[in-house]
């Protein structure tokens, strides 16, 4: 039997993959999951809520966990007896840097917090782990479980081509192995199109994308642009307090007390890792160059409807 797993993210794109599933497949077919990294804003989970509400299904819910991950980093800690360096940097973890490290590292149940504590850093664009230990990994091991009790899998995936250059040549259907292939039916629609057709089905947007998202997944993104940290600051900060509470956490089971959840553009990796979420958030309220504060962005109601899609008009 075939089974239908559509990921979920609680974003325009899944959610009309999700409805295009639903329209072909039958009901008992389908299998909707959401990977929770831990690093969503609520309205994600009230989203979800919604759609499990309004098409009378069940999202099912995976979540990382890197308990055993975490004691193997703390054993190996506890034990690192190495000498000489590397990089001009120590390889030994010294005993202050140990007791610190070891008195924090401990499991927290957010899954984003966990695995950077894990790893003593936070992700990056060129180290972008957080999507394939939180996501990625979560989808395939769900995915292999069917397979091996006797099924064959569908893997709904809400992409489209025209979302960057990344995925430019994105498949519509591709063979992943002997039991599973990816379906992407939404890979020659817009934004715009998207849209459409979850309002033709009754189904409204996540409120997220009028409070000036263009993106809902993980609040902020590590590759989030300068506009929308701008707009997450002024209309949830809790959101950017939080991320400086892991910043410290995560510094703390870091060898070098160096942990930045978004390096400020233009800094040296000496002046990067001295600096908090805080300092790039002022730089996103500078206009082009850093320069100069952006007076008009300043003047913006932060409870004033923006979007990127125009879905204020």
């Amino acid at each position: 039997m075939i089974k239908h797993v559509v990921s979920v993210s609680g974003g325009k794109d899944s959610t009309a993959t999700l409805l295009v599933a639903m329209e072909n497949c039958s009901r008992d077919s389908i299998l909707p999951i959401f990977c929770d990294t831990g690093n969503e804003h609520q309205a994600v989970y009230e989203y979800l809520d919604y759609l499990e509400a309004a098409l009378d299904i069940t999202i099912h819910r995976l979540k990382a966990d890197f308990s055993e991950q975490i004691a193997r980093k703390r054993m190996f800690i506890a034990r690192d007896q190495r000498n000489g360096r590397k990089n001009g940097t120590r390889l030994r973890w010294s005993n202050k840097s140990k007791r610190r490290a070891l008195a924090a590292l401990h499991p927290t149940g957010n899954p984003f917090l966990d695995l950077c504590m894990w790893k003593g850093r936070f992700p990056s664009r060129k180290a972008q782990f957080c999507t394939e230990e939180l996501k990625r990994n979560m989808a395939v091991e769900f995915q292999l479980e069917l397979i091996d009790a006797g099924h064959q899998v569908l893997s709904w995936q809400g992409v489209r081509r025209d979302e960057s250059q990344a995925r430019k040549d994105a498949k519509k259907i591709e063979r992943l192995n002997p039991k599973m292939w990816a379906f992407r039916p939404l890979v020659e629609w817009t934004a715009a199109q998207v849209f459409e057709y979850c309002a033709s089905r009754g189904i409204q947007p996540n409120p997220l994308y009028k409070q000036g998202m263009s993106r809902v997944g993980c609040m902020p993104c590590i590759n989030v642009n300068k506009e929308e940290l701008r707009q997450i600051a002024q209309r949830f900060p809790e959101m950017i307090s939080e991320k400086a509470e892991w910043e410290r956490k995560v510094a703390l089971c870091s060898k070098r007390m160096a942990a930045t959840f978004i390096p400020a553009p233009g800094m040296s990796n000496h002046e990067a890792a001295k600096q908090t979420i805080w300092t790039v958030v002022e730089w996103a309220k500078t206009t082009r160059g850093g320069k100069q504060f952006n007076l008009l962005a300043c003047l913006d109601e932060k409870t004033a409807c923006a979007s990127a899609y125009g879905l204020c008009e």
